[in-house]
């Protein structure tokens, strides 16, 4: 996968599209706390929502903690190795209702209204998020050329498209959630105030790498 003329083989990629900005693709890369593949993200500036991060950090434990049915690996010196996240059937139906909920919690800490899962966003986002893995590129033009807004009318939704968040990864959804919530832009879009419905999908490739797409929806 190229990366300004560059090359980054298991990135972590994530950006977001909102109706009044144009997109950008967030190139900064780091190392991911629980895995071996880097993420890119921008760290440029300081982040205003320390009790939010550390929430998600909280989430982010919880969810480490989940039984995922998958037998841990310990390494040569007694510590964990980092494995791959596979979402089982059982945990497909929970994914977006903890993604929702973990999305009500940051809002609540930020004072805006909690917003809820909508099934027309939801059916978008899942569209997308399989058009990126049949187009191997984390971006926010379907391989149509349909953009996050000409998505949502499609699926039946008739509110305003707030923005859309994505990402290319091999991590859960709630460290992809501590991600988006890292980035000016797309933390924005989960905390808009004007948000009250939300919608939230991914795709799973056959060796783990996740393609998440989030919606929001006024």
């Amino acid at each position: 996968m190229s990366v300004y003329g560059g090359e980054l083989p298991a990135a972590n990629q994530s950006a977001a599209f909102t109706p009044n900005f144009a997109y950008a693709e967030l190139i900064v890369t780091r190392f991911a706390a629980k895995a071996l593949w880097p993420r890119r993200s921008r760290l440029d500036t300081p982040l205003p929502m320390t009790r939010a991060a550390l929430l998600v950090s909280a989430l982010m434990f919880l969810l480490a903690a989940c039984d995922t049915g998958q037998p841990m690996r310990m390494g040569p010196d007694g510590k964990p190795m980092p494995s791959v996240y596979k979402i089982s059937k059982a945990q497909e139906d929970r994914i977006q209702f903890r993604v929702l909920d973990s999305v009500n919690e940051l809002r609540e800490v930020a004072g805006v209204p909690p917003v809820q899962l909508n099934a027309q966003l939801n059916a978008a986002a899942a569209t997308h998020a399989r058009d990126m893995a049949v187009q191997n590129r984390p971006w926010h033009f379907g391989s149509d050329g349909s953009s996050p807004i000409d998505r949502v009318q499609r699926a039946g939704y008739s509110g305003p498209m707030l923005g859309e968040n994505i990402s290319e990864t091999f991590e859960t959804e709630l460290e992809t959630l501590a991600a988006w919530m890292e980035q000016p832009d797309t933390r924005n879009v989960i905390l808009d105030s004007r948000g009250r419905n939300l919608g939230i999908a991914f795709y799973q490739e056959q060796n783990g790498k996740i393609w998440w797409t989030l919606l929001m929806g006024g």
